[in-house]
């Protein structure tokens, strides 16, 4: 509980990040104007000087005593600024790893600075956050495509819309077909194996932290489960988590014992 506040301010600080690059009806032009603001309190708060009022109590001043009292890795903050500020330009991806590119400076920075709270910080544990961050992101992704393709948005890699003989204005228009599924499919278990390389993470992490880590994991893979059983139709609909599903993930949850079995967390 010692370390709710520092995972509050670093929830706080990401959040009003996000909000300020995809809420609202604001430009493309004001949005990055405002996180550069945004940014600005950030390396005020690093030179010890006082933000500007807008976000002083709800974000910088708590943000502050974190970074004081926990000396917060600065440059994974600054990744997720220019996670989000790519966001507003970059709307396509070459291929798998320039999506994981994306993944690394838009949700693998979360992993890693609660892992410097928890005290953990050997590389494998850092290459296994990265791989559950990087799983959650992409699952997000493919969760999405019902919303992403109306906002212009298509983060299926070119590479695999190419292989499956697709366009990115298939996905804009949210057209399903047999091929799209085809692509969502393997889409999918990308993702899974990610996460399943990561899970090991949770036997690291002590204390009610890792019992959520294993609840996080297991959430990312019962949206991949639901993804399946709809025949991976995601470009026409969203799956989402349910209180009917908490029973079975805190069931797996229970079961992911070490050394990890992959068959146990599928």
């Amino acid at each position: 509980m010692a370390l709710r506040p520092a995972v509050a301010a670093i929830y706080q600080f990401a959040r009003t990040a996000d909000d300020l690059a995809d809420e609202g009806e604001a430009s493309p032009e004001r949005r990055s104007a405002e996180l550069r603001d945004y940014r600005r309190d950030l390396q005020a708060v690093t030179d010890g000087r006082e933000p500007s009022a807008r976000w002083a109590s709800s974000v910088f001043n708590p943000l502050a005593e974190v970074l004081h009292q926990f000396r917060l890795p600065l440059p994974l903050l600054h990744d997720l600024l220019d996670a989000f500020e790519q966001d507003l330009h970059k709307s396509s991806y070459v291929d798998r790893e320039d999506l994981l590119d994306y993944c690394r400076r838009s949700a693998n920075p979360v992993g890693r600075l609660l892992l410097h709270l928890y005290g953990v910080g050997d590389a494998a544990a850092l290459e296994r956050s990265d791989a559950i961050c990087s799983s959650l992101q992409l699952i997000n992704f493919w969760q999405d495509f019902s919303r992403d393709g109306p906002q212009g948005r298509v983060y299926a890699p070119q590479t695999d819309l190419d292989r499956h003989r697709l366009n990115r204005g298939d996905l804009l228009a949210c057209s399903d077909s047999q091929a799209a599924r085809a692509m969502t499919r393997e889409l999918c278990e990308w993702a899974r194996q990610l996460m399943l390389e990561g899970a090991p993470l949770v036997h690291q992490i002590k204390g009610r932290a890792g019992w959520e880590l294993r609840l996080v994991v297991q959430g990312g893979l019962r949206i991949l489960e639901k993804i399946k059983a709809m025949h991976y139709a995601s470009l026409t609909q969203r799956p989402v988590l349910t209180a009917t599903d908490a029973p079975t993930m805190l069931w797996r949850a229970l079961r992911m014992r070490a050394p990890i079995n992959p068959k146990e967390v599928s």
